[in-house]
């Protein structure tokens, strides 16, 4: 019976520190070790800023969306850096792609910017094209609407209808809310680099054996930039397009 307080003080010992460890950490001033958590700000990570940034338009790993896809190898090989971060971060006026950098009133600083655009650059495939090169990605020549009409019926219509308001394989093309919010930029984009997420060909595809000539994309943008309606209060203007190219107005 002698020792049996000895034992009792020994299996209490172990429930009074667990006890003071918790009550401590209530106390004030007192506080667990947790980990640490950055602020958005700080957040580098290209997964993460694109998932939270850019998926929800132009689809996870770049895939295409509402938006065309990123990852398209012809859309990488047109666009450089420059053009990508441009439109990363200031947007472009009129259209529903919103300004992402601080400098333009968006969230991402400019180390989230680059790191956007690294992350989108290591998507291309230098090989994917072969020997073919793409037109360039802004417009070398004005484009004729006229000549434009003839080029649509030659490369387009066999999709997109004879007057571009949707065929059996394709919807419309000149339907006045979808060209009131695209800039002519990047009707030339989709015309060029396609939408093969949804099985538009880029612009070696439209006719077997028969590319499109810089001069064809920009007569065909002339023409559907045509059909663009005018109405009081509408977001789209030809100056916003130059200041979005990066073009003097």
């Amino acid at each position: 019976m002698k020792h049996r307080p000895a034992l009792v003080s020994v299996a209490i010992v172990p429930l009074i520190m667990l006890l003071t460890t918790a009550a401590c950490s209530r106390l004030p001033g007192v506080y667990r070790t947790e980990p640490a958590v950055a602020p958005p700000s700080e957040i580098v990570d290209f997964k993460q800023i694109y998932g939270q940034n850019c998926a929800g338009c132009h689809g996870v790993d770049g895939k295409g969306g509402a938006a065309i896809a990123l990852a398209n190898p012809v859309f990488l090989a047109i666009a450089d850096d420059t053009v990508i971060r441009r439109i990363c971060s200031d947007g472009v006026p009129g259209t529903p792609m919103p300004a992402f950098a601080q400098s333009a009133g968006g969230m991402l600083t400019d180390k989230q910017i680059d790191a956007i655009v690294r992350g989108i650059r290591s998507w291309q495939k230098p090989d994917a094209l072969l020997d073919a090169t793409p037109p360039t990605f802004t417009a070398q020549a004005p484009g004729d609407p006229k000549r434009g009409r003839d080029t649509y019926r030659t490369y387009c219509s066999s999709c997109h209808g004879a007057a571009g308001r949707g065929g059996n394989k394709a919807s419309s093309i000149v339907d006045g809310s979808y060209l009131a919010l695209v800039s002519d930029q990047l009707l030339r984009t989709v015309v060029i680099a396609g939408r093969p997420e949804l099985g538009a060909p880029d612009w070696r595809g439209d006719v077997e054996g028969k590319a499109m000539s810089a001069q064809d994309i920009s007569d065909v943008v002339a023409w559907l930039s045509s059909q663009r309606p005018q109405f009081p209060g509408q977001p789209y203007s030809t100056e916003l397009v130059k200041s979005a190219q990066g073009e003097p107005r």
